[in-house]
């Protein structure tokens, strides 16, 4: 494993008096790896948005069914997952290889409790490979030049990208779109590129409370219209059905598909492009 980017070194201690994104969705999703102060900016948070920690788990349950439409129906079997957060069940790998065991999977994450966990927890199959890259997405190349991306994935083939539930950490000026591009234009035809996004459209006021909730504990949070999100699948076509609510994005690929009761019940866009 790498513990720093290409240039600056990343830290590697865990400072656990200040709230750090993945630490507030581990304790969203009932995790155990988070501390008192991201505990109190998720209760921050939920005191607009009472219905946070169902949303969490709905993006969650999105990237179980987007790996598994990836590698069952596209025949995807390298993945690069960024953000990958604090490891948990159902890991991008674990969805992957239940199907495909010969899948290669590369996460990246720059908070320093997902180094201390990626050892132990994202073991690969013996016939795929895993891999975890401590880096940051704000520095792209600081990923595509890394040893163990270009030593597990082959850039000649078919990728996934998966930026679920990141680009929201990103403002317009730090340029998401260049950076995506950048991805992009590393991998080949035939790669796909995964989003998912919160966004206002739903809940103007409500996701205004949790913007200054998170920026006033020192965390970017900027949440896209669907217009906005839409934008940043640009170089790619977006498969069907097309960039929807994330609950509504293929439900029949879950383990027990129900009805959806209400399409706008989790505040995020999602989607998949395939890169021409």
């Amino acid at each position: 494993m790498s513990e720093s980017t290409a240039g600056t070194p990343l830290p590697i201690e865990i400072d656990t008096t200040v709230p750090h994104e993945a630490r507030v969705y581990d304790y969203w999703l009932g995790g155990k790896e988070n501390y008192p102060a991201d505990r109190a900016l998720g209760d921050a948070i939920a005191q607009h948005v009472p219905t946070i920690k169902t949303m969490a788990r709905a993006n969650r349950a999105f990237l179980t069914r987007a790996v598994r439409y990836l590698v069952a129906e596209a025949g995807i079997k390298q993945f690069l997952d960024i953000g990958t957060g604090i490891p948990t069940a159902g890991n991008t790998h674990e969805v992957a290889q239940d199907l495909d065991p010969n899948t290669r999977v590369v996460y990246v994450d720059k908070d320093p409790i997902v180094l201390a966990h990626a050892r132990a927890l994202m073991a690969s199959t013996p016939q795929g490979r895993t891999r975890f890259i401590h880096a940051d997405l704000h520095d792209p190349a600081s990923i595509l030049d890394n040893p163990d991306l270009t030593g597990t994935l082959d850039l000649n083939e078919p990728v996934a990208i998966m930026l679920v539930a990141i680009m929201m950490y990103f403002r317009d000026e730090d340029q998401p779109l260049e950076i995506i591009t950048r991805l992009l234009d590393a991998v080949p035809s035939g790669s796909y590129l995964v989003i998912t996004h919160p966004t206002a459209d739903f809940a103007p006021e409500a996701m205004a409370g949790v913007k200054a909730a998170a920026e006033s504990s020192g965390i970017v949070f900027h949440p896209r219209s669907k217009s906005d999100t839409g934008d940043l699948f640009a170089g790619t076509t977006l498969v069907d059905p097309g960039l929807v609510p994330v609950a509504t994005w293929r439900p029949e690929l879950t383990d027990r598909p129900t009805a959806v009761a209400d399409a706008e019940s989790a505040w995020y866009w999602a989607g998949i492009g395939r890169k021409p």
